[in-house]
């Protein structure tokens, strides 16, 4: 049962008694067998931009099949950290990137992302400007 920090081989130390609930949160998840990662795990980590070599196919997997799949938060919660990653990211997965690619570009074409009236703190506007940003990369 392979772990990022097996994988990284880089051991943090546990955190301290004042760390927040996102540190130890990620320190958990770096321990973490990768077999066991849910949605949410996924979106924490990537968000973090915390072991994202190791997880970047993961999602892509995911989002390939679901492409809003939600965590804890709101639907395209993964998403939406996923495309926040940096071009850099990609560097290994150019194939997975345009597979990705084809999916969203199919989604925009769909409600709720086709509506030219989406509100700009609407999450689905936040969304689909992301994925407009992906697309245009």
């Amino acid at each position: 049962m392979t772990t990022i920090e097996q994988l990284e081989r880089d051991v943090w130390p546990d955190p301290g008694p004042d760390a927040t609930f996102l540190v130890r949160r990620c320190t958990e998840l770096r321990r973490k067998p990768l077999a066991e990662f849910t949605v949410e795990d996924l979106r924490i980590m990537l968000g973090q931009g915390l072991g994202v070599p190791v997880l970047l196919p993961l999602a892509v997997q995911v989002l390939l099949r679901e492409p809003l799949t939600e965590g804890d938060h709101y639907p395209g919660g993964l998403l939406h950290n996923v495309l926040r990653l940096p071009e850099s990211a990609w560097s290994n997965l150019r194939a997975e990137r345009k597979r990705l690619a084809s999916v969203l570009a199919k989604l925009l074409a769909g409600p709720p992302f086709s509506d030219p009236d989406l509100r700009p703190r609407d999450p689905c506007r936040e969304i689909r400007d992301a994925i407009l940003r992906f697309l245009g990369q």
